[in-house]
């Protein structure tokens, strides 16, 4: 069967009357129905198992591809096994392939609960250095540019490295020690001590 689909050149099972000359890139979409069949949210794509076709039932499921980019929703995309949606496809080389996927109706998809391990989809932890504001940097700061300050007190006195109320919460063997984050005064992305290390 693949030495069969080597040999088959775009348009020859298509009358050029119909639909004129075809390519992969302009080739006819279609709607369908159906759910999802499975979906691996490590590598982001899975298939669809299609019920219907333009409306119109189907005595067997077709599997159609699917990637996350052709997901209609906002976040971390992916599919639930057994997810009722709706999407668009066409006919390519390798089958058919999905161009956009929506809940039934049009709505987002819900998506799976699952995300992949050893990944980093977690929303992002920073400080900003401008304000020391969470989950931007301080070029995306909206605020003016602000007096440099601790990020551990917030103090605008001095910086994190000479910070008396880290050395306070620090050890009693630590007091009087220089921090071990000396030279860090543009900002420490968490504002919990660092844990002790033995010398």
């Amino acid at each position: 069967m693949g030495s069969v689909s080597n040999q088959e050149f775009p348009g020859v099972c298509k009358t050029e009357e119909d639909e004129g000359p075809s390519t992969e890139e302009d080739s006819q979409s279609f709607h369908g129905t159906g759910v999802c069949k499975w979906f691996n949210v490590r590598m982001g794509f899975g298939f669809l198992s299609m019920t219907k076709r333009e409306g119109v039932p189907l005595d067997e499921p077709v599997d159609v591809f699917v990637h996350q980019s052709k997901l209609h929703m906002e976040g971390f995309r992916s599919l639930k096994e057994g997810e009722a949606v709706e999407f668009t496809y066409k006919k390519s080389s390798k089958g058919l392939e999905s161009q956009r996927v929506t809940g039934p109706g049009g709505i987002y998809c819900v998506g799976s609960e699952r995300r992949p391990k050893g990944k980093k989809v977690q929303k992002r932890r920073s400080r900003c250095y401008n304000c020391g504001g969470l989950d931007h940097h301080a070029k995306e700061c909206k605020l003016p540019p602000q007096p440099k300050k601790c990020h551990f007190c917030q103090s605008i006195d001095h910086m994190v490295a000479s910070c008396p109320i880290k050395a306070q919460q620090s050890s009693p063997s630590s007091q009087g020690k220089p921090s071990p984050l000396k030279g860090d005064e543009g900002g420490y992305s968490h504002p919990a001590p660092p844990p002790e290390t033995s010398d």
